[in-house]
């Protein structure tokens, strides 16, 4: 069978029990995702940097492709939990590069008063793939991806 869009295990997380995401009904656009070990998200403070938290899963898609990471509908009004860029926008050539073999991860800022204690195998968001379009006259480089976590254009 030909790969053509999928989730696998991103290395150093194997044996660690990580889920495949699902769609939890046949009209359900997005694949719920899976905390990959417990993580604590402080109260945000000014100046201070999202928390990362680990999925150990990595995706494929085809090169016309991206996916999308969103924030589950109830995380900000139950968790008090905001993704600190609004969406994750994951192109395909992140898929196992070579500084974290492609694993996604969410960035969240909790903007409520106390710690948010996430559990392994808690659900944190979705993934949605999407085609993307070019525009006329197109110019982009031949440039090979060569790290993980924001590393376009290093």
């Amino acid at each position: 069978m030909e790969k053509r869009r999928g989730f696998e295990v991103a290395k150093g997380w194997e044996d660690k029990g990580i889920n495949i995401p699902v769609r939890k009904t046949k009209h359900s656009a997005g694949y719920d995702v899976e905390a990959a070990e417990d993580t604590i998200i402080p109260p945000f403070k000014s100046g201070s940097k999202p928390t990362l938290v680990h999925t150990g899963l990595k995706a494929y898609c085809q090169d016309d492709e991206w996916f999308l990471l969103a924030n589950r509908s109830g995380g900000p009004a139950k968790k008090n939990l905001v993704l600190a860029n609004g969406i994750g926008i994951v192109d395909a050539d992140y898929y196992g590069n070579p500084d974290n073999d492609g694993e996604f991860m969410y960035a969240f800022y909790n903007i409520g008063s106390e710690p948010v204690e996430i559990k392994k195998g808690e659900r944190i968001g979705q993934v949605v793939f999407q085609k993307f379009l070019i525009v006329d006259n197109d110019i982009t480089t031949d440039e090979t991806r060569k790290g993980g976590f924001g590393s376009t254009g290093k």
